[in-house]
């Protein structure tokens, strides 16, 4: 039994933005109905989808409290609140608490590259500030610089009851064969890259933190679940047909294919906010040349 069941597919949701690149409050509530409507179990709010990075701290607390009027008791909320200034994070966390959240995901410091001593020292202040709140641990060394190491991410979770969860966004199996065997067997692992959720599955991961479910939301729900069933050959099919996506949504800097895909079957426009820009006409005509298959 795990320390908290976040649910088995969780979609990074993107921010609805309007043309001037303000938050789009009704196409995100569009958005959160169309998620839970297909597939989606727990709605990530503010995570690297939801450019967080380019987000108020305002904008951040409307979003929450926006998503949980919506989704109301149908589907739980993890909210991103990491940061790399440890008193921020401890900071952010406490308010994302405070205000409904359900858990609270905490990415690995990026840019002032910490020691595996400073990670642990980072998400220990975090965790007894929060000592009530379910964390989820994000490991992302492509965004942060580090690599979080197996051996910190168990000491955290033997330490502290309530980091319940890694997401791991690293392809190394090797690396995911070890968090397994070296975990507590109440910590969930999940992947952090739609291409690697049924190898992870294989080896012992829980769920997804996923992208594409925000347009196969049902397909990868139907995955997951096949491969925990015992239907492998289904979960491997399903899998091989959502692989030309898989690799097509992150063909640009994620959220931006997925806002182009989102705004091709009429729920949000696909408009994000600088340094990211939108799609060029040549990368759309790519792009739709496989996501016509999936429409």
């Amino acid at each position: 039994m795990l320390r908290y069941d976040a649910g088995e597919v969780i979609t990074a949701m993107v921010t609805p933005m309007d043309k001037d690149r303000k938050v789009d409050y009704n196409g995100m509530a569009v958005l959160a109905k169309h998620l839970t409507d297909n597939g989606t179990d727990t709605i990530l709010v503010a995570g690297t989808t939801g450019e967080s990075p380019t987000l108020t701290f305002e904008e951040e607390s409307e979003l929450l409290n926006s998503v949980r009027s919506i989704v109301g008791k149908s589907a739980k909320i993890v909210m991103g609140a990491g940061s790399n200034c440890t008193e921020t994070a401890i900071n952010a966390s406490k308010k994302a608490a405070s205000a409904g959240a359900d858990v609270i995901l905490s990415v690995v410091p990026y840019y002032n590259k910490p020691s595996q001593k400073g990670m642990y020292e980072h998400f220990a202040a975090i965790a007894k500030a929060i000592k009530n709140t379910p964390i989820i641990l994000y490991n992302i060394p492509g965004r942060t610089g580090v690599n979080m190491q197996p051996d910190t991410v168990v000491r955290l979770t033997n330490d502290f009851d309530n980091i319940v969860a890694i997401k791991q966004s690293f392809p190394d199996m090797d690396v995911i064969t070890e968090l397994k065997s070296k975990l507590p067997s109440d910590v969930a692992i999940y992947c952090g890259d739609d291409s690697l959720t049924l190898p992870m599955l294989s080896l012992g991961a829980y769920g997804v933190i996923s992208v594409a479910s925000h347009v196969v939301g049902k397909e990868v729900k139907k995955m997951v679940r096949a491969f925990k069933e015992g239907r492998t050959e289904d979960a491997l099919k399903i899998h091989l047909y959502l692989a030309p996506l898989f690799k097509k949504l992150f063909m640009a800097p994620n959220p931006v294919p997925v806002k182009y895909a989102l705004s091709k079957v009429d729920i949000i426009e696909d408009y994000v906010r600088r340094p990211l820009t939108e799609l060029s006409e040549e990368e759309k005509i790519e792009f739709l040349k496989v996501f016509k298959n999936y429409i």
